[in-house]
């Protein structure tokens, strides 16, 4: 067979392979997102999901070189695999959601729900996945294992990530922001025809036959001479890449905002990294060092450039002075956040990126030799398939264990410092791994037995690279409190009362899913932070809104006993319906456990300790998934999710959502949902509210003003007619001393004055929201319009806009003359 490692070919597959890479990250985005609806989007089904998909890429790398023979034509293989990849992908848009309903007829909780969570995935996932990671392995076979042709798989490589880049931000910032999930799967699809016929057309004008020792025998032995301290050097080295951007991607959410756009920065400037290590690694592997010491090198270099990202994390990067909402557009912003993110990360993602071709050098036996030694190797090489297999499984499972032990387990029992101080370790042990045969000759590769051995020199310099890494692994800094609680405004409120004044931090924790931190501020503003920005607090404002989610749908509702709380944030919200004895149970949905365990505690007194009460249960699951597959009923149902722009939280606001909260509403049930006013824009207020009334079409807006201007609202809906009796509320108030203490304290000394927060209903807002977007599961249209908006601070105008519609609702309202005329005193209405 002769060696093609100089073909003409070679340079069009590396644009085939980019166009592979493209079609693969868009795949993987719509698909997270497809699953996400179904099993949900905690760190647990992040996780299964996370899991699955790599998996499948592992095993697929795996079973190719064992069921597909070398006498295919390895650019045929690769074209059909990329059809069959097509093929799927347009089915997922139409199979998922059966299977959801399969799903939510059978869910439930604990270890047996993970599992069916994880049989969801892999029926889903691992078809496709399994295509897509044998895609490299096939086209190896189109090149022999030499120092060339290894060089060349390390081009693919990169070139697979170029188009991971491309995808990316294709599906980021313009695909899904502009049309819906249908739709990238459509242009992934056509890309992935496109990379098919043009496969098909090279095979069918470039000859191919097997290598006459593979004629008999479709399979080869096993890769033995891929000898087994490449392969655990580059698990390692997976498993420390993948744990560094679960880390890494938390902690430069915290400072850029947790919006999509921050999410596809992040991972595109990862693989921008690991494409220009791989083009750089390939190019070294055709020369005269060898590879393992290069693969070695690299790893120790790792335990430095780990340290240094840590360093910039939590000591430099949080007090650049950037202003965010200083910004005429947002992206200025994401030019500067791409800026903080390759000075961060960028230098181990191009290490991590050059680990792999060079693993793969090493792995071969290869290196640049004289021609006798290259003649042995050349006859004696192994099946490329089954190399490339090998090193990408391995570096595959490590990744797998990086990514979902780090974020299930590591970082929620240990935090970021300690894991970022793990993997500086874990760095250095694969180098001592890549390099120990050539330091205690156990190795019998071709390339140990032309190479000199390092020696004494060699030893010390690696012992010296230890101890550098254990002294670097001691310092790395821990993540500061002020960020967890601050966030991007980090940095302007830090010049301005350094440090944070007199705010102090009472309380930081990691979980699963988010950072969370309560500060105190002066002498009594308490505040509850989620991953940079304020949940809730003892302000004026937040109080009020708190109380207003909670009493409002427990007065108007005539008789409410069982309550569900979305979100168990300070626990106000929740604790507001302990003031209603006639509330039975009220069911707390949260999602990071360390929520009602150590946050909701420390607001006791304003929550009237909530989540010690014997009414509360708390439902640790991501609240979409909850109510998609609990089957009790509920009086009332109230949402105060993060805000909109933050990624995953647009699945809150959805239509589907509010109809699947509809669903689980009793007759005579009412619903309240936040929506902020600040932080945000016109369409994506507009967006909100369409949707919500598009499910409760007599639905009603209530404003939370801060200083007479808007800050934000609830929005009330009802299964069947409402008719709120005015005199009735106002004495219920009047006659409950709890009842009125509990609205007294946030501004309400009457129930004609939380009455007087009416804003509108959803037939005086209609010429408002008639161009409004609706956000759909398909499209998750509001978390695209939000991250263009998340700086905005255009609170009054919006509300301006939205309270001019008013009108006074007398189907609404039923009341007394003299309660009628009173309100409409309060609202600044003509009586």
């Amino acid at each position: 067979m002769p060696d093609r490692s100089t073909d003409r070919t070679l340079p069009l597959l590396l644009l085939l392979f980019v166009g592979s890479g493209c079609a693969a990250l868009i795949y993987e985005i719509v698909w997270f997102q497809l699953l996400q609806l179904v099993i949900g989007s905690s760190a647990v089904s992040l996780g299964v999901l996370l899991g699955t998909f790599m998996g499948g890429m592992c095993l697929g790398s795996l079973l190719l070189p064992r069921v597909i023979g070398r006498d295919r034509h390895p650019l045929a293989a690769y074209a059909y695999l990329e059809l069959g990849i097509g093929a799927i992908g347009i089915a997922a848009l139409f199979v998922v959601p059966l299977i959801g309903r399969l799903y939510t007829a059978w869910a439930g909780y604990g270890i047996a729900g993970y599992f069916l969570r994880g049989a969801v995935a892999a029926l889903c996932l691992l078809p496709p996945t399994v295509l897509m990671g044998a895609t490299l392995p096939a086209i190896a076979r189109w090149v022999e294992a030499t120092p060339r042709g290894v060089s060349w798989l390390g081009f693919f490589y990169g070139g697979n990530i170029a188009g991971a880049v491309l995808g990316c931000l294709l599906a980021g910032f313009y695909l899904l922001r502009i049309y819906d999930m249908a739709t990238a799967t459509y242009v992934a699809a056509a890309i992935n025809l496109a990379v098919a016929l043009v496969g098909l057309a090279l095979a069918a004008r470039t000859p191919y036959a097997a290598p006459a020792r593979h004629r008999e025998a479709a399979t080869s032995a096993p890769v033995a001479s891929a000898n087994w301290t490449v392969l655990i050097s580059i698990g390692l080295s997976g498993l420390a890449a993948l744990a560094a951007e679960v880390v890494w991607t938390r902690l430069l959410s915290l400072m850029l905002g947790g919006s999509v756009y921050t999410f596809s920065i992040i991972l595109s400037v990862f693989l921008i990294g690991l494409g220009i290590g791989s083009s750089i690694a390939s190019w070294l592997a055709r020369g005269s060092v060898s590879p393992r010491v290069l693969l070695g090198g690299c790893q120790l270099l790792l335990a430095a450039t780990i340290a240094w990202a840590a360093f910039q994390l939590a000591r430099s990067l949080p007090y650049w002075p950037i202003d965010p909402s200083q910004a005429s557009s947002p992206w200025h912003t994401f030019q500067l956040d791409v800026l903080r993110c390759a000075w961060a990360i960028l230098p181990s993602a191009v290490l991590w990126g050059a680990s792999f071709p060079l693993a793969l050098a090493a792995a071969s036996g290869m290196r640049q030799l004289p021609d006798n030694h290259r003649e042995a190797n050349t006859s004696r090489s192994p099946d490329p398939g089954r190399l490339v297999g090998a090193v990408y499984a391995a570096n595959t499972i490590g990744a797998i264990l990086g990514a979902v032990g780090t974020s299930v387990w590591l970082i929620p029992a240990a935090g970021t410092q300690y894991t970022q101080q793990l993997l500086i370790l874990i760095s250095a042990g694969s180098a001592v791994v890549a390099l120990a045969p050539l330091l205690i000759g156990g190795e019998t590769s071709s390339e140990a037995s032309v190479s000199r051995r390092p020696g004494l020199a060699g030893a010390l310099a690696l012992l010296a690279g230890l101890f550098a890494a254990w002294w670097l692994s001691r310092h790395v800094p821990p993540t500061p409190g002020e960020l967890i609680a601050e966030g991007r405004y980090l940095a302007t409120r830090h010049w301005e009362y350094p440090p944070l004044g007199s705010t102090q931090v009472q309380y930081q924790g990691e979980g699963m899913n988010s950072s969370v931190a309560v500060t105190l501020k002066g002498e009594s503003t308490l505040s509850f932070h989620v991953s940079g920005k304020v949940e809730a607090s003892t302000q004026p404002q937040d109080m009020r809104l708190q109380r207003m989610l909670g009493h409002i749908p427990a007065l108007v509702h005539p008789n409410p006993r069982t309550v569900l709380v979305v979100g168990c944030g300070a626990g106000v919200t929740a604790g507001s319906f302990l003031a209603h004895p006639e509330v039975e149970r009220i069911v707390i949905c949260e999602l990071e456990p360390p929520i009602p365990k150590e946050i909701a505690p420390r607001f006791g007194r304003q929550n009237y300790d909530v989540v010690k009460d014997p009414k509360v249960q708390i439902v640790y699951d991501d609240a979409r998934h909850y109510i998609l597959t609990t089957r009790e009923t509920f009086d009332i149902i109230t949402s105060d999710p993060i805000h909109p722009w933050v990624k995953g939280a647009a699945t809150l606001y959805t239509q589907e959502y509010f109809e699947l909260c509809k669903a689980r509403l009793n007759p005579g049930g009412v619903i309240t949902q936040w929506v902020p006013l600040y932080e945000s824009s016109m369409d994506v207020v507009k967006s909100e509210v369409a949707t919500f009334f598009a499910v409760f079409p007599e639905g009603t807006v209530w404003s939370n003003d801060s200083g007479g201007a808007g800050y934000d609202t609830v929005l009330l809906g009802h299964v069947g007619p409402l008719t709120i009796d005015v005199d009735r509320l106002e004495a219920r108030v009047l006659s409950d001393d709890l009842l009125a203490w509990s609205l007294e304290e946030v501004g309400f000394l009457s129930g004609l004055d939380l009455l007087a927060t009416y804003a509108g209903t959803a037939q005086d807002l209609a010429p408002w929201t008639k161009d409004a977007q609706l956000n759909r599961d398909r499209n998750l249209r509001l978390q695209y319009l939000a991250g263009l908006s998340s700086h905005n601070y255009r609170e009054a105008a919006i509300y301006n806009a939205m309270v001019k519609h008013r009108t006074y609702p007398d189907k609404l309202f039923k009341a007394s003359e003299t309660n009628r005329v009173a309100l409409m005193i309060k609202l600044g209405m003509q009586p």
